[in-house]
């Protein structure tokens, strides 16, 4: 099959669990996004000193994904320097070199190319659309780079030159579609932006509804940053849906939900559940445009746990109390923690050396355990289905209640066997 497959196997790598060694850092005094911006300044010679080890930062900046990776560029920067606090890796501090994809996929491979080849990176944290991770795979895997990929996507590939920290399809898709199947909701719509993640999502999820006798009543793709949504509407209500899955990426959810308001249309006439927004894209939104509606993600600024209450205060005190904190932004931080225990384990940043010592290695995530699969260097995550509150945070309603082991190309479910290896 298609379905942009690539197929890699790790050979006689043992699993084993490695507890994290490192522990939160001291919350940074107060600041503000022009923080976090400083880091692009450093200049590229500035970590080629031997008590330095470089690392890249890759996320759009400008352009309609800004609304979404602007903020995991901001955690994953906190990470790092939490962990120079604690210091650093192998006893070296780690220096940022941060440049924007500018939500651009040509640009990702352009800025990725450089990051290996001219600054020299040891490793890459960022990206976020598929179309940009798609861009950036021929790159890592020509050069031998190593990219951790902070966002949750469509499956159906492994790559030796990435880890994944965003769920695959097993960990948020499928099992959101078997929640609302448990609800009662027989009629989906299926919305999405038009490229490799809605359409492949939608691929899979199709296959499911069929699989439990159903099929979906529409399905549209628009452009990502398209925000003229009345014709949708019009389908959409048309088509008399108990729920609409939206894999909308970017702004366009701003357009959307506003618009839907506008219509007269709130979550008890139909709920809207979304896999791409979270606390940071409900903040543009405005809640009071989402309220009630439905996301499916592994974490929430709400989660439960002593690290994340940490994680949350450390946050806020670096970049302000306003800001919030959400899935992909625990993930891209996290994915930092975790490359640096298996450089700890390794004693070295050699991609090769990283990669052989990775699997098993565990982090206590703010949104729980999490651990690196050495089979597909995925990791397994909780996952949990949320409904948007009016103060723009998001309750908790259904959870896996503990880790689900990543599962990228559904091997596990009879009913997906047109996307099995």
């Amino acid at each position: 099959m298609a379905f942009f497959k690539k197929i890699f196997k790790i050979p006689g790598v043992a699993l084993a669990t490695l507890a994290m060694a490192l522990l939160f850092a001291a919350a940074a005094c107060g600041g503000s996004d022009s923080d976090a911006a400083s880091a692009t300044a450093v200049p590229s010679s500035g970590s080629s000193a031997g008590d330095t080890i470089k690392v890249g930062v890759l996320h759009s900046l400008s352009g309609t994904m800004a609304i979404s990776e602007t903020a995991v560029r901001d955690a994953t920067l906190l990470a790092i320097e939490e962990i120079n606090a604690a210091g650093g890796v192998l006893g070296k501090q780690l220096v940022p070199v941060v440049e924007d994809g500018a939500s651009d996929w040509p640009t990702f491979a352009e800025k990725a190319q450089k990051l290996i080849q001219s600054d020299k990176v040891s490793v890459v944290f960022g990206g976020w659309t598929s179309a940009s991770r798609k861009a950036m795979l021929p790159v890592f895997e020509g050069l031998n780079g190593l990219l951790f990929y902070p966002v949750q996507y469509e499956g159906l590939e492994t790559s030796p030159n990435i880890f994944y920290t965003g769920a695959t399809t097993n960990q948020q898709i499928v099992p959101a579609v078997e929640y609302l199947l448990e609800q009662g909701k027989t009629r989906f719509f299926l919305l999405g932006s038009d490229y490799v993640f809605p359409r492949t999502s939608n691929l899979i999820i199709n296959a499911q509804l069929k699989a439990a006798g159903l099929e979906a009543v529409g399905e549209e793709y628009t452009p990502l940053g398209h925000v003229e949504y009345s014709t949708v509407i019009n389908k959409i209500t048309a088509a008399n849906p108990d729920v609409v899955f939206s894999t909308l990426n970017g702004d366009s959810n701003v357009a959307l939900f506003k618009q839907l308001k506008d219509a007269g249309i709130s979550a008890s006439d139909f709920p809207v559940i979304s896999v791409s927004v979270a606390e940071e894209e409900i903040r543009g939104i405005g809640a009071e445009n989402i309220v009630d509606h439905l996301v499916a993600w592994n974490y929430y600024q709400t989660t439960d746990t002593p690290q994340n209450e940490a994680f949350v205060a450390a946050y806020k005190a670096k970049y302000g109390n306003d800001r919030v904190t959400d899935d992909p932004i625990e993930a891209g931080y996290f994915g930092v923690y975790l490359w640096a225990a298996a450089a700890e384990k390794a004693k070295s940043t050699s991609v090769a050396d990283v990669k052989a010592a990775a699997p098993g290695i565990q982090f206590n995530a703010p949104g729980g355990v999490v651990t690196i699969n050495g089979a597909n260097q995925h990791v397994s995550k909780t996952v949990r289905v949320g409904k948007v509150r009016s103060d723009g945070q998001i309750d908790e309603i259904w959870s896996s209640n503990g880790p689900v082991e990543p599962d990228p190309y559904l091997e596990t479910y009879e009913w997906a066997s047109q996307f099995h290896r």
